[in-house]
């Protein structure tokens, strides 16, 4: 069990990932903060407690076993770079320049932009299969390192992603750990509106995964989930169940807010929230 002094210090980091989430959305005046929000608590146990990813990045000595980590859902990089800047792997004054030109931040990760940034995402379905393809380069060179694959559940109508599932499951990659970031919502309204999902435990276990659904905002269930996760025989896939919009009010389970940047006052209102 995670002890009191540990959760407090993932509260508070989850807490300043969501402040960076906000405000750098709304100085970009532009972005997607629903779907940064939903996954703060998660990300924050990741580079917290649950994987070995320096900050140092290229000049430590632990870089080649490092743990791999890909944001497949790439137009939540506010997230990730929150997280990222929080560790310390940049300069937190960088937010402020998110999806501006010139800046390194830009509207979707890109490799060789920032450390920390494994392989460029956005394109939506994409993320699994590259992340098959590095669990098993891993595989074959004797590496102990994981990957994790962070997806969106609307992500998860995508055709590729499915047939990335299946390889993963044939190839026996039990170092490779999806986690779905099931909030329900889409740009255009609920998943189950669009293309129903469910019962997607019962479809990835027929597709040879093991599976777990926890509450994507406990910070125990992630880490307990997560360390599951890696001792598993074949590749795991953790579904966490998430609320859209997380920590802002009037944000939370609105799919408005899926892409989309506060004004002056709606900024105001979510920082004093979140404060």
């Amino acid at each position: 069990m995670l002890d009191n002094q540990t959760l407090n210090q993932l509260k508070d980091f989850a807490k300043k990932v969501r402040q960076d989430i906000v405000t750098a959305v709304y100085c970009a005046k532009s972005g997607h903060p629903g779907g940064a929000l939903s996954g703060a608590d998660i990300l924050t146990v990741l580079y917290n407690l649950s994987l070995n990813i320096p900050a140092e990045w290229e000049k430590s000595d632990m870089y080649t076993a490092r743990d791999r980590f890909i944001l497949s859902k790439g137009h939540a990089s506010a997230l990730l770079y929150s997280v990222l800047a929080e560790r310390g792997f940049f300069d937190r004054e960088l937010l402020k320049t998110f999806r501006k030109i010139g800046s390194n931040l830009q509207g979707h990760p890109s490799k060789g932009y920032l450390p920390g940034i494994e392989v460029s995402t956005g394109s939506l379905g994409q993320g699994l299969g590259m992340g098959v393809g590095m669990a098993l380069g891993l595989k074959l060179n004797n590496n102990p390192a994981n990957v994790v694959v962070y997806l969106g559940d609307g992500e998860l109508q995508e055709g590729s992603v499915w047939e990335a599932f299946m390889q993963a499951a044939h190839r026996k990659l039990n170092n490779l750990i999806a986690i779905i970031d099931r909030n329900g919502l889409q740009i255009d309204g609920a998943t189950e509106n669009v293309t129903a999902l469910n019962p997607l435990d019962d479809k990835l276990k027929a597709f040879g995964w093991e599976t777990e659904i926890i509450d994507g905002h406990n910070f125990q269930q992630i880490y307990d989930s997560v360390e599951k996760a890696k001792k598993a025989s074949k590749p795991f896939a953790i579904i966490a169940n998430t609320i859209k919009g997380k920590g802002v009010s009037f944000m939370e389970n609105q799919a408005q807010w899926h892409g989309k940047a506060p004004n002056d006052e709606e900024y105001r209102k979510a920082m004093e929230e979140l404060n």
